[in-house]
């Protein structure tokens, strides 16, 4: 890389005006104090970091070409540093050799490149060396945020959210979100002709359930094919007054955040006496609670289900019936990284779509191996990022969409639908979006009554 500057294009609050470099450094040793991050910091900055098989994985260096966005440079700007300032090694060369300080043209390079990357962990999968890079980006965010380096669109919905007056990342009023429920239910009855209720504060229920803010302004087909499901298989659950926002912004940029999101969820399901947490179809929210529920809880472990996970179940089980009659168009699916890279909802999604879509369409690359939307990692909250998220992180799936010749796309996640949805109108792709459970309530075969 070059030493010229590389301006950013990020609306922050309150950006720092100088002396980043040493603002960073006190806010890293500060960090390494209070978390157990030192420990692979200290294995990763052993391991050489010139391979580049990830840099062959990555769709977003395989579109710009521009070493900013190879995952090993990425993670090499903050193992420089932590090997130069923190390590005894490091420290004892420096004072020989003058070593390689940290400087205002890294937390330039950090910026940007740590907040081009989608953290999809493509390249962790194929790292021969097992090195977390999609770690290394949240801890590179982590310490830029301590000193006000963030995008403007990530705390201002997170500080909405934990010290708002309604509690969420959109600023929706509880008394519209009650109205808007009532609205689906009434939909719901016009459209299949049963009473399904969206229930609210209910002690005891087996489910607590947790859906991003956005499902209630945007998603409503996504919502009623959740609750028909809910309610034809005698689902016990109940939506928290207190706390229905599923997103957690916190897991895009500062630990602190995402732990405060956390314990305020569980709170409202421990209010509530409810026995499980029920996630909507949203990725990185499960991502969020399933990952990190430990770290941050003190009681006993709740157990955490994705709603794909229990519909899946609930075919399975014969619980609930879908007409295979009601969806003749071609189907493709989606696999949103924060729930697939891992491995944990893969199979259960396909069992779905064979249960009841005729005409499926599988992308290349499909399941743990699949490529990121190119607006995961909060990127697609970042107006400023859209071109780079349309030309750079998004062509690859654009490509991959295209290829399957499908009428529609199924896309279980709010970030992945927002991206989409874009990426059909940007490269006028001849397409439609859909949730799992869109469709789901289209084919859903309403027997309960009551």
């Amino acid at each position: 890389m070059t030493g010229e500057k590389r301006p950013h294009p990020f609306t922050m609050e309150r950006p720092p005006a100088e002396g980043r470099a040493a603002a960073f450094m006190s806010a890293f040793a500060g960090i390494l104090r209070a978390s157990s991050y030192r420990p692979i910091l200290d294995l990763y900055s052993r391991i050489t970091l010139h391979c580049s098989r990830c840099s062959a994985e990555c769709m977003l260096f395989e579109a710009s070409g521009d070493p900013v966005d190879n995952p090993c440079y990425r993670s090499s700007i903050l193992l420089r540093i932590y090997r130069r300032h923190f390590t005894p090694g490091g420290r004892l060369r420096a004072k020989l050799t003058g070593g390689m300080a940290r400087t205002e043209r890294d937390i330039d390079e950090m910026t940007e490149s740590y907040y081009h990357c989608t953290t999809c962990g493509r390249c962790t999968r194929y790292c021969p060396f097992g090195i977390d890079h999609r770690l290394i980006v949240r801890l590179g965010r982590y310490i830029l945020s301590e000193i006000g380096i963030v995008p403007k669109n990530l705390s201002v919905s997170t500080r909405e959210q934990l010290e708002g007056s309604t509690r969420n990342t959109s600023g929706l009023p509880l008394k519209v979100l009650r109205d808007n429920l009532a609205f689906l239910e009434e939909e719901i009855r016009e459209t299949k002709g049963v009473s399904v209720r969206f229930p609210m504060d209910v002690p005891d229920a087996e489910y607590v359930f947790f859906a991003p803010v956005s499902d209630y302004i945007m998603e409503a087909d996504t919502l009623m094919g959740i609750a028909c499901v809910l309610h034809e298989a005698g689902i016990s659950w109940t939506i928290a007054s207190g706390d229905y926002d599923a997103i957690n912004y916190g897991l895009f940029y500062n630990d602190a955040r995402l732990g405060e999101i956390i314990q305020n969820m569980i709170r409202e399901v421990r209010r509530l006496n409810g026995k499980k947490i029920l996630m909507g179809e949203c990725g990185h929210a499960y991502r969020s609670m399933r990952g990190f529920l430990s770290t941050y809880d003190d009681g006993a472990a709740l157990p955490v289900v994705h709603v794909l996970e229990l519909t899946s179940r609930l075919i399975e089980e014969n619980r609930i019936e879908l007409d295979r009659e009601a969806i003749s168009e071609k189907v493709t699916y989606h696999d949103p990284c924060n729930i697939a890279r891992s491995g944990w909802i893969v199979d259960q999604p396909r069992k779905i779509i064979r249960s009841f879509i005729r005409n499926f369409r599988e992308m290349d690359h499909p399941g743990r191996d699949n490529y990121c939307c190119g607006g995961g990692g909060g990127t697609v909250t970042v107006g400023e990022l859209k071109p780079y998220r349309m030309d750079i992180a998004g062509k690859r799936k654009a490509e991959q969409l295209k290829q399957t010749g499908a009428d529609t796309v199924i896309a279980p996640c709010a970030n992945c639908k927002k991206q989409i949805r874009e990426l059909i109108t940007h490269y006028k792709l001849p397409m439609n979006l859909a949730g799992m459970h869109d469709l789901i309530f289209t084919a859903i075969k309403m027997k309960r009554t009551e």
